[in-house]
Order: C-alpha cells, then sequence, then structure tokens
C-alpha cells in the first residue's frame, strides 16, 4: 500500500541517466517556491555515493516507499522546462518502442554541456564579414600570403557573414589570417546572428523554376503544414530534390516556424548548408559530431528558445526541442547512418514519424533508392509518395553499362577497357569519378611462400595494410602494428598485399595518368579539419581530374563535370548472409551512377563484374531501381521478413567464450516462461564476426509477423534479463529493427 506523506512534502518522480529500468522518487528539495517547477526541469540529485543529474517527469503527492528512505532533491537547475510535454512524450514513446531505459533515452536528447548539469548559457560568438573594399578586392593581390588570400575567397564566395563556428568548421587556422585581413580593412567584426532582430526578407536568392512534378510536390506538402502526413519524395539522382525542399521550407518560414532537417552523414553538411545559406536569410543551426560541445549547446537552445529558424543536423540532432515546429525533412532516408548502432539504438527515421505526429507536422523523406520499408508504408497508404521522374534542368540519366572482367588483363583493379574509357573521358576536359568503397591499400597481407595471413589479434578480421602510413590497422577495433618486411612465421616468404583498397588505386592512376590530377576521398584522406570542404572546392572549380573514393562521394555531392563513373569492385557486395545485402547494394549502385551527367554534358557509368548475369544488375540497368524494389519485397514477403514482420536482436558479448552460451541458457529459460505468443526465437549463435576488440560475440533473433505481439514479450522480457545474475558478468544490448545482423 502506498505510504502517504504529509501534504507538504510532494514527492519528485525522476529519471536518471543509469542502465535501470525504473524512475527513482525523491523529497522535494528544501525552501524551494514549487509553483513553477513543471516536469522537463533538470535536477540534481543524491544518487548512491555521489550525485547525479536527473530530469523531472512528475510530481507526486505520495510514493510506493516508506518516506524515511527517500533522499531529499538537493537543487533545481532550471528556471522553466528545457523539454516541453511533448518532447517527453516522444522520449518516453522512444524508450517504450526500443526497450531502453528512459534516464538514458532522456539523456541523449541533450547536448553534452546540459547532460553534465552545466547552466543554460547561449555562447556568443562573433560572425564577421566583408567590407566594401574587400568585396572590391581581387584575392591575386594577396599571393605572397597564401592563408590571407584563401580567407578572402572563402568569405567571397559566401552570400553573408561567417561565424566563428562556421570558420572553424571550414578551417583550424583562420584566427590570425582574419585578425590581419581586419587590420587591411577587408573584414568587419558583425553582431551576433542570435542577437539580431528576424530579417525582414527571408530570403537572398530567387528560387529556381521548378518543372511540374517538382511544383506538384511543393504544393502537396505545402498543403499539408500544420497537420501532420509523411510524404515519400522519391526522385532521380539531380532531380531537385534540394530545391523541393527549400521552397517548401520557404513557405514554413513565412508562417513563423522552424525547420529541421536530418542528414545522414557529415559530409553532406558543408555543400547543404551553403545552398541554406545562399538561399536564406534567417539564422541556421548546424548539429553534428564535428562541432564542439558549445557549439552545439548553442544550436540546440538557439532552436528550443526560436533564436535559430532552421536546423541542419545528422542523426543526434531529431531531439533537438523547437519553439515553433513546422517541419521535418530527412534527406538519403534509406541511409543505414539514421540508425545509432550503439547505446540507445533508434531509428531516427522511424522517431522522426512519430515525431510529426505528436507535433501535428508534414514529415518529408527524400531519396532516389527509399528504402523498402518506406515503399512498403507507400502500398499500405500510410506514406504519399511524391515521385520527381526527370532530372532538373537540361541534365539527362546517364547511360549505365556492365564490364565484364572475366579472363581480362587488370592493372590494379583498373581493366584496359576503362583505363581507354578514362583517356577518352579526360581528353575531352571532363571528370572521371572512381568508387571502391574500400580505404587503405589493400585489405590483406599474404605470405607467398606459406600462405599467412595478417590477422587481428582481437578480432575475426584481417589487418588492412596502410602503405602510406607503414602500418597494419583493423578496421573494427583500430588496433595498429608496423608493417613487417617479413614473414612472421616461416622467416622467408615474400609478404605480398592481396585484393584492392584506395590507396593502391590510387598509386596506380599516378603511373597511368601521371599529367594528371587525382584527388582520394575516404575516411583516411579527410580526417584533417576542413580537408574535405578544401577537396570538394577543388573538384568543382575543375582543378582536379579523377576523383577516387569510397561511400562518401556516394551520395548529395553535385560535380557537374563528372561525366564518367566507375564502380571498381560490384561483385563484392551481391554475395551476404544478411538480407539487407541486395537493397543496400542496389541503392550504392543508383546513388554513386547519380554523379554522373548532373549538367549539360551526358554521363556514362561503368560498373566491372565478374557476374554479368546476375538478375539483380540486370533489372537495375534494365528496369531501374523501382522495379528492383519489387522484386525484392516480393521475395520479402514469400520469406516472411520485414518489412513483412518485426525483429528485434539481442546482442551479448564477453570476454571469455563460455560466458555468453551461459547467459543464453538462462535467458531462453525466461524466454520459455513469458513467450504466450506466437514470436520465433532463433538462436543463440555466434555473431558473422564472432570475436571484435577481444570480445566473444553471440546474438539471438526474435521475429513476428505481428509487432504488437512481439513488444508485449520484449516488454515483460527485457526487465527479468536486466535481473539475471549472468547478466552481470556479460555485456548485453537489444536492437529493435535491426539493420544488419552483425
Amino acid at each position: 500500500m502506498a505510504k502517504l506523506h504529509p501534504s507538504n512534502e510532494l514527492i519528485f518522480r525522476v529519471a536518471i541517466p543509469v542502465p535501470v529500468y525504473r524512475l527513482f522518487d525523491y523529497l522535494a528539495p528544501d525552501n524551494v517556491e514549487l509553483d513553477n517547477v513543471k516536469p522537463g526541469v533538470r535536477l540534481e540529485v543524491p544518487f548512491g555515493l555521489g550525485k547525479k543529474i536527473a530530469f523531472l517527469l512528475e510530481i507526486a503527492g505520495h510514493s510506493e516507499l516508506d518516506a524515511s528512505k527517500l533522499k531529499r532533491v538537493v537543487r533545481i537547475l532550471d528556471h522553466k522546462p528545457l523539454l516541453s510535454a511533448k518532447d517527453l512524450r516522444l522520449l518516453l514513446w522512444a524508450s517504450d518502442y526500443y526497450h531502453h531505459p528512459l534516464g538514458e533515452v532522456i539523456s541523449a536528447a541533450f547536448p553534452a554541456g546540459l547532460r553534465q548539469g552545466k547552466p543554460v548559457a547561449v555562447q556568443t560568438e562573433k560572425h564577421y564579414a566583408l567590407t566594401d573594399l574587400g568585396k572590391a578586392t581581387d584575392s591575386v593581390q594577396l599571393q605572397r600570403t597564401p592563408k590571407q588570400k584563401s580567407v578572402l575567397e572563402k568569405f567571397q564566395s559566401c552570400p553573408a557573414c561567417l561565424s566563428e563556428a562556421e570558420l572553424s568548421i571550414w578551417n583550424d587556422n583562420w584566427r590570425t589570417a582574419v585578425k590581419q585581413l581586419i587590420a587591411k580593412q577587408l573584414l568587419q567584426i558583425e553582431v551576433s546572428d542570435a542577437s539580431v532582430n528576424r530579417p525582414e526578407a527571408l530570403v537572398r536568392d530567387n528560387a529556381l523554376q521548378c518543372n511540374p512534378p517538382q511544383q506538384s510536390a511543393i504544393d502537396a506538402v505545402c498543403e499539408s503544414l500544420g497537420q501532420f502526413g509523411v510524404f515519400l519524395l522519391e526522385g532521380v539522382t539531380g532531380s531537385g530534390k534540394t530545391e523541393v525542399y527549400l521552397q517548401i521550407i520557404r513557405t514554413v518560414l513565412e508562417r513563423g516556424q522552424q525547420v529541421l532537417v536530418l542528414v545522414p552523414e557529415i559530409t553532406l553538411t558543408p555543400q547543404l548548408e551553403d545552398r541554406f545559406r545562399r538561399r536564406f536569410a534567417v539564422n541556421i543551426a548546424l548539429s553534428h559530431s564535428k562541432l564542439t560541445g558549445k557549439q552545439r549547446q548553442t544550436a540546440w537552445l538557439q532552436m528550443q528558445q526560436g533564436e535559430c529558424s532552421i536546423l541542419l543536423g545528422t542523426r543526434s540532432a531529431l531531439f533537438t526541442p523547437l519553439k515553433n515546429p513546422g517541419l521535418i525533412i530527412l534527406d538519403e532516408e534509406h541511409d543505414a547512418s539514421f540508425k545509432q548502432q550503439e547505446g540507445f539504438r533508434f531509428s531516427a527515421r522511424d522517431i522522426a514519424v512519430v515525431r510529426g505526429k505528436l507535433l501535428h507536422i508534414p514529415v518529408l523523406l527524400g531519396s532516389a533508392t527509399p528504402s523498402l520499408e518506406s515503399l512498403h508504408n507507400v502500398d499500405k497508404q500510410r506514406y504519399q509518395l511524391l515521385h520527381l521522374p526527370d532530372r532538373a534542368g537540361s541534365a539527362i540519366e546517364p547511360v549505365l553499362q556492365l564490364l565484364d572482367i572475366r579472363n581480362k588483363r587488370i592493372q590494379e583493379g583498373l581493366s584496359e577497357a576503362l583505363i581507354e574509357e578514362m583517356h577518352r573521358t579526360l581528353a575531352k576536359n571532363e571528370q572521371v569519378l572512381l568508387f571502391l568503397n574500400r580505404r587503405g591499400f589493400a585489405p590483406t597481407l599474404i605470405c607467398h611462400g606459406c600462405g599467412w595471413v595478417a590477422r587481428c589479434q582481437r578480432c575475426d578480421a584481417n589487418l588492412v595494410i596502410h602503405f602510406d602510413e607503414e602500418c597494419l590497422r583493423c578496421h573494427h577495433c583500430g588496433k595498429e602494428e608496423r608493417l613487417m618486411k617479413q614473414c612472421p612465421a616461416c622467416k622467408t616468404g615474400e609478404l605480398t598485399p592481396l585484393g584492392l583498397g584506395t590507396e593502391r588505386v590510387e598509386k596506380v592512376l599516378a603511373e597511368l595518368f601521371a599529367d594528371k590530377i587525382t584527388v582520394r576521398l575516404d575516411r583516411d584522406s579527410t580526417q584533417r579539419k576542413g580537408s574535405l570542404e578544401t577537396y570538394l572546392l577543388q573538384i568543382n572549380q575543375g582543378k582536379v581530374d579523377i576523383i577516387l573514393g569510397t561511400q562518401m562521394l556516394a551520395k548529395g555531392h553535385h560535380f557537374p563535370n563528372v561525366t564518367l563513373v566507375a564502380i571498381l569492385d560490384v561483385d563484392s557486395g551481391l554475395f551476404s548472409i544478411d538480407f539487407h545485402a541486395a537493397e543496400k547494394l542496389a541503392q550504392m549502385i543508383v546513388q554513386v551512377s547519380g554523379r554522373a551527367g548532373r549538367a549539360e554534358k551526358p554521363g556514362k557509368v561503368i560498373m566491372q563484374t565478374r557476374q554479368p548475369e546476375h538478375p539483380l544488375l540486370t533489372t537495375l540497368i534494365k528496369e531501374g531501381y523501382r522495379s528492383f524494389a519489387k522484386t525484392a519485397l516480393a521475395e520479402r514477403k514469400d520469406a516472411l521478413l520485414p518489412p513483412f514482420s518485426y525483429q528485434a536482436l539481442l546482442r551479448v558479448q564477453a570476454s571469455d567464450v563460455d560466458t555468453p552460451p551461459l547467459f543464453f541458457q538462462a535467458v531462453a529459460a525466461l524466454v520459455q516462461k513469458l513467450n504466450t505468443g506466437h514470436t520465433q526465437v532463433l538462436g543463440p549463435v555466434s555473431a558473422p564476426m564472432a570475436r571484435r576488440a577481444g570480445l566473444y560475440r553471440y546474438q539471438l533473433l526474435f521475429q513476428n509477423t505481428r509487432r504488437q505481439e512481439l513488444h508485449v514479450l520484449l516488454e515483460v522480457l527485457i526487465p527479468e534479463i536486466a535481473k539475471l545474475k549472468q547478466a552481470k558478468k556479460v555485456r548485453w544490448s537489444l536492437d529493435v529493427d535491426p539493420v544488419d545482423l552483425y
């Protein structure tokens, strides 16, 4: 029976970011006026031997616990809630759906500083702008001071002032050059964007002329503003999806509302930001992992307080509170990067839809290659399809061609036919893009004498050769070793690189095309801050002939002079144990192909393959992505795989091989007792990579054709698993709606 407390002793029910599936009761703090204290504020509370930051969810008149056992809140950190009632409802839903502790879910919605209890403070930043003299000065006059020249050109290429944060993203070493340009009266300090009034004109650049399908999509979304609806904007690459976004956003801004725009990867942020800043005169905030904690906190608070109109961010920006929400956009909605793969494993796409429903605003999902789940939702009439069938302007779809390389001479991944095609393209002063989704020099180092292979001692994986850095590196755990000259097993055999990586292809390009400039874009070559933006600028200025890269090239980038795209190793994605693999490969092929012929010049796409009759490849080339998706959905339906069933994956890892099976024995006993429905339980089995970073990995798959039935089981099972003594000896996690089974 509930223990009643004196009327003046209110109970604060709080969530604390610890891996525990419950809330905590505390006595209200002493000598505090409680009339204005509402759910959504942060508190400091005693917890264990220390203190924790907690989040107030409810003020109650009683507790199930005895008053003598309750501790008192140390202090209230906020004068008013940082999260609204609708924000809290979304987080409660996410905690329930993903079966993740509520305290950790709420904590994930905050930037790091606020999560740690730091005060609510918007960082004031200086903004810099060109003077009239700076606008008129030719940067060639600064030839002897290359840093100043580079900074001046950056400002001259931007339509407005630049903040300290924006300059830091572009280049770490900007401060000295900016000071020198101020001294030369080429730059001046502006007042902070956050402190100025909203400009009367929302738009700087005029909108582009839209074709009928684009205008139809714009009208459909604009007519639904102020109410919930999900729109899937399926547009072939180069069809002008971004222009559709921009024109819809203008209407939202005219209504005095805010827009949240999510992109899957940081690499897409700079050029999208540039287009947004050129178009709109409103304050635009950024939120992604390359910003400092203070910068992300400022963006979060500016959106929460209504000082910014547009937030452009990656996955974690989804939870940013909005004072006047009007629209949520997810670009490249199919991308697996929208799924968090550790900790709180949420899907930004799926939660965005729920958030739109709670806020009564439309959600716009855009992609040239929509996910099978989204296409299934269109079939079920849950989403409205908006189709852009043609490229914008005078651009036409590229020609796709399979190049059979069986029994053909290959030079480090390049066939003779491809090399000839590259020469023809470069002779016309056009650019070539080569795609290989594997960084490093080669994925394997093998002894030609005895067959020894360089393996990671902590993972079931080969070490990748990084020739320029003279090291072997594991791409799973990050372990590095020096690149050895002699086989450690037989001491005599010749060590030979096996397979292709971008570094290796880059070296052969330097030999075959010695008079041409090649740029390699992968995670290794773009680690330095600002390097990616510099490379992209060089490409668009025509200073690069051949672009070689990995996944970061596959989407979003607009290279108008690229007319030849080659996928060097399309076969590596054809054979996989994961049922998602075919969909991911088809999306990658279409996205990479979309980089070709985006302007007036026609484009060609060459796919090197040893499987020219493979049905996935032939369907894509002859009938397109939609036909492939239709076939793939039919296969999934026959096999009762998602989206025709629902899955959750229980993953376990431990430092010894015997502990995970003991844990699963205990889980099996719980499942047998609690599984009253028709949920299939498959496993446990070793993970496809059974050992990673020194930990042995196992997994158990739950599957049901009825979502509710699966979640009923998980709701009772997961808290019970948390109580198992075997659970304390392993690391375990639940992944609801996994996007891969690794």
